[in-house]
């Protein structure tokens, strides 16, 4: 398997396709790098070069108890891209994975990032608080905190149905999509989860937003049940320089699994322009 250790010891998997301009993608809490099936063989079709890796505690990374905040989920990223010597490479997030790629480029990313897209993501901040008062309260995130602690392999299953929009009428629910998520999440450390859950939805990446001048594009579901768009992926667009929001009717956190198609098209025209 291919692996780096990073500068704390901590091993990072990694999967580095084809060639070609290289895309890496972020996934999501408390998934892996396999979340990105759908995009990783349709980019290595389309001739890019195609890097998918399993964040610090996550999959097939080592299982450790420290580091599970995003300035170290940046730093490891820092450290895969200098590796593997990555130039001129688009940085795609999906949901927590979208707030690793805004601090990743803000911190360490000149020179080495030609764009960004954040889907489905976090930013600017989640968490209900004074200056962010339309925000989540804080108990939904104690109560994920708790799920996670205490009953991890239910509540996992649980999880899926709001993240692809399988509880709305006229949902086509698909058993596999929803085991694939669950084997993923028990792949990963619970103290990583259960970490991972503050870093998602009380990090703050206004200033992040801000400082970022290269193109981004944020992609959002207007049905996302999990990260609500009004509250993030609006407030992101509107803080970036250079950002274009893309919303979706009807589509749920989820979206690059379950409408791959859509989202992939979209993703491949803005790459090219």
């Amino acid at each position: 398997m291919n692996k780096i250790t990073v500068k704390d010891g901590t091993e990072i998997y990694y999967k580095d396709w084809g060639t070609g301009q290289p895309l890496v993608f972020h996934h999501g809490w408390p998934l892996s790098s396999d979340d990105w099936d759908a995009q990783m063989i349709f980019f290595l079709n389309q001739g890019f070069r195609v890097i998918a890796f399993d964040r610090r505690g996550h999959g097939r990374s080592s299982q450790t108890a420290i580091g599970h905040d995003m300035d170290t989920y940046a730093s490891d990223v820092a450290e895969l891209v200098k590796a593997l010597d990555l130039k001129n490479a688009v940085h795609i997030g999906h949901s927590t994975g979208g707030g690793e790629v805004i601090r990743y480029v803000a911190k360490h990313g000149k020179g080495r990032v030609a764009k960004a897209v954040l889907v489905s993501a976090v930013t600017p901040i989640m968490v209900k608080n004074e200056n962010n008062p339309d925000g989540v309260p804080l108990s939904v995130f104690d109560e994920i905190r708790v799920n996670t602690a205490t009953s991890r392999q239910q509540y996992f299953q649980d999880f899926t149905v709001p993240f692809y929009g399988y509880n709305r009428e006229g949902a086509k629910k698909s058993q596999g999509i929803m085991d694939n998520w669950w084997r993923q999440g028990m792949m990963g450390a619970i103290k990583a989860h259960y970490d991972c859950i503050k870093a998602f939805s009380e990090t703050d990446f206004t200033e992040d937003l801000k400082s970022v001048d290269i193109p981004v594009l944020v992609m959002h579901g207007e049905d996302d049940q999990i990260v609500p768009i009004a509250t993030t992926g609006v407030k992101a667009a509107q803080l970036l320089k250079n950002g274009r929001l893309i919303s979706y009717p009807g589509f749920p956190h989820g979206m690059p699994t379950t409408e791959a198609a859509t989202i992939n098209a979209d993703l491949l025209a803005f790459i090219k322009e």
